[in-house]
């Protein structure tokens, strides 16, 4: 070799220009923009869904979880036969969808936080829309750590011998729970000698937590991708495994008892009416303010109605269909709804009955691992929008404006995993079963029916003073509310049909006590009700609100061919669906005294009521809650005096409406007013 020549150099690789190429063509921020992507705008600044199909999927995924796939077989077992439907969908049009329109709708035409909705509605009611929020956020920090028990069973699923063949309740309850038995003593408190954390819990919880963030902390535009797998996997899966459950020996008795039968003398009890009614409501998920939050990233003129609709008929649909999985399984195990030994629950059917038949099943890992994937999908996109209506909260705020999402995401995350440890210690079963039954059974129903009432009653209600008096408008509205209140404690203290003659003379004498002090308004009512003073006033006080309020919202959901919300909503809204959950709401008491004794079920219902007492916090002192509305928002609930006309900018929902000719603000005629 010449002296001076180089050697090639063998110990790196040569760099060629396609090699080089195809470094620079590689774009990691483009991966991470398309994986990730920035929500686009409306607008008005705000943003909005990817597409309509990201918010229905969203809000179906909040819908349909846990309750839907375990909760609702467990129920119809207890009142099995076709008979069940008929409350079922009773309660489905008068309960349901009702109270899911007006949380959609507000959210779309006011376009903020469920504190800035109801801040529009008017000004004192800033607290059911906070407690609103609190009620969500409380269910998430114990919602995650039941994730980490399905978890649990996902990675023991990967086995070659399922760890909880015959020892179904011994592996729940030993292994996955570990929780230490509490101790009940003849007289005094039970005691949980249970103390530290459940190591393993622990970390799923965390996992979990992580996957929430994951899936929310960039806004709508990530949401409106997760939601494609969150929800569309478990279809699918679900679809696999009716099918494997109703291939199952004797799969066909199970299901004869849930479509096979009519028992038509359960209809004359109130025990099935009951189970209807709190299985819609739990189910479809309203109450948590996570519809009232997607909706704010809505377009402005999305089709309010059709979407409640299809988010309630497909929730509906979902547990109605995946009970057939369900039943098919009760009936491989020959369970019978009359055998004292056999007692369903969320919890049974989730970690009991079903994994109990899967181990019994060919291929029984691979069944398992499809099952609890699912519950883990739809329980992740229940957490995710669950969390979203506290963060949206924040966002809004006059502080979160000035903040990023991400850092607001991060914090509301962490400090909700630090909260859900509780519920990972070794007594934390019992705590998450005790909050469950207190915020779900009393707080939660409690915040609906004051969404309902306050929704119906307070909105333009200076409208209602100017035309027939304050003094007709506040007997009324008492005598509205305390005929639900004293109605049911005598219905309880005395006798059912006593508490319902006790409810209705309340309202009827408080409406004809109104009507005769009530001064004629100035302004006829419409139709019907002007032909003379005294219907006019009768529609002013029991009407007028409420129908005010849908008319308002279909200038902003109704325009051009969307759907408008009908006016069989504002009756509904406010003579039927509130008094149902004072109903409901009112079994809460009686069923505390039967765990007075016992302390975590003490500190569940304490914690309960305080959420509650946040209604009451609001609507006295309403500027201690301004910090959660936008300012250029806070007027938006202000009183003003418009009779019979739309709302004016920039106070509330307003824009113009293009396609029809007429403004928010232009007047009315009194005819059309319905």
């Amino acid at each position: 070799m010449e002296r001076g020549a180089k050697l090639p150099r063998y110990d790196t690789p040569q760099k060629t220009s396609g090699n080089i190429a195809l470094m620079r063509g590689f774009n990691y921020k483009k991966v991470y923009k398309w994986l990730a992507p920035d929500a686009a705008k409306e607008d008005d600044g705000r943003d909005k869904w990817p597409s309509r199909a990201s918010f229905i999927l969203a809000a179906m995924g909040g819908a349909v979880g846990l309750g839907n796939l375990l909760r609702y077989p467990s129920v119809v077992f207890a009142n099995n036969g076709l008979q069940w439907f008929i409350p079922y969908f009773i309660a489905l049009f008068f309960l349901g969808i009702p109270v899911l329109i007006l949380e959609i709708a507000i959210g779309q035409a006011y376009r903020g936080s469920v504190v800035v909705a109801f801040n529009g509605i008017h000004k004192h009611t800033k607290g059911v829309g906070l407690a609103v929020i609190m009620t969500g956020f409380a269910v998430a920090t114990y919602y995650v750590p039941i994730l980490s028990w399905i978890m649990h069973y996902f990675r023991c699923s990967f086995r070659g011998t399922l760890p909880w063949t015959g020892r179904g309740e011994d592996f729940y309850l030993l292994d996955v729970i570990a929780n230490a038995d509490p101790i009940t003593p003849e007289t005094g408190y039970v005691e949980y000698p249970g103390r530290g954390l459940v190591g393993e819990t622990v970390g799923w919880c965390a996992f979990m937590w992580f996957l929430v963030w994951l899936s929310m902390y960039k806004g709508v535009g990530m949401t409106g991708r997760v939601v494609y797998v969150t929800m569309g996997v478990p279809v699918v899966i679900m679809i696999i495994i009716l099918g494997r459950s109703v291939s199952l020996d004797n799969a066909r008795e199970g299901i004869l008892l849930y479509v096979g039968e009519w028992n038509g003398g359960k209809l004359a009890s109130g025990q099935i009416w009951q189970a209807a009614a709190g299985q819609i409501f739990f189910s479809i998920g309203v109450g948590f303010g996570y519809f009232t939050s997607y909706a704010s990233y809505n377009s402005r003129f999305a089709n309010t109605v059709q979407d409640s609709l299809i988010i309630a008929f497909s929730n509906s649909a979902y547990e109605v269909i995946a009970a057939f999985a369900v039943f098919g399984v009760i009936g491989f195990l020959g369970y019978e709804p009359g055998d004292p030994s056999v007692s369903l629950s969320t919890f049974t059917v989730g970690f009991l009955t079903y994994p109990l038949a899967i181990s019994e099943m060919p291929g029984a890992p691979a069944w398992a691992i499809l099952f609890f994937l699912t519950l883990g999908l739809l329980g992740l996109s229940s957490a995710f929008a669950l969390v979203e209506s506290f963060v949206t909260l924040m966002c809004d705020s006059q502080m979160g404006q000035r903040t990023s999402r991400t850092l607001i995401s991060t914090t509301v995350i962490i400090c909700a995993f630090l909260l859900s440890l509780m519920y990972c210690s070794r007594f934390g079963f019992y705590l998450l079963d005790a909050v469950d039954t207190w915020i779900n059974n009393l707080c939660l129903v409690f915040v609906v029916w004051a969404e309902c009432v306050t929704a119906s009653t307070m909105y333009r209600y200076k409208d209602v003073l100017v035309q027939v008096g304050g003094i007709a408008y506040w007997i009324h509205s008492f005598g509205y509310i305390f005929s639900m209140v004293l109605g049911v404690a005598v219905g309880h203290a005395a006798s059912p049909s006593a508490g319902a003659g006790v409810g209705f003379g309340i309202f009827i004498v408080s409406t004809v006590i109104a009507v005769v002090l009530g001064k004629s308004p100035m302004s006829p009512a419409p139709g019907f009700w002007g032909k003379n003073p005294w219907l006019s006033k009768l529609w002013w006080i029991g009407f007028y609100p409420v129908n005010q309020l849908r008319r308002d919202l279909n200038l902003i959901v109704a325009t051009g061919n969307k759907w408008k919300i009908p006016v069989a909503w504002s009756v509904i809204l406010r003579y039927i669906t509130p008094p149902i959950l004072a109903i409901i709401v009112s079994f809460a008491y009686p069923a505390f005294y039967q765990k007075r004794n016992d302390p975590l079920h003490i500190a569940a219902f304490t914690m309960a009521h305080l959420i509650m007492i946040i209604t009451a916090v609001g609507f006295i002192f309403p500027r201690w809650f301004d910090i959660f509305v936008p300012l250029e928002k806070l007027n938006e609930g202000a009183d003003m005096y418009t009779p019979t006309h739309g709302m004016v900018e920039p106070h509330s929902m307003g824009v113009r409406d293009h396609e029809k000719g007429h403004g928010v603000g232009d007047k009315v005629s009194p005819s059309t007013s319905l």
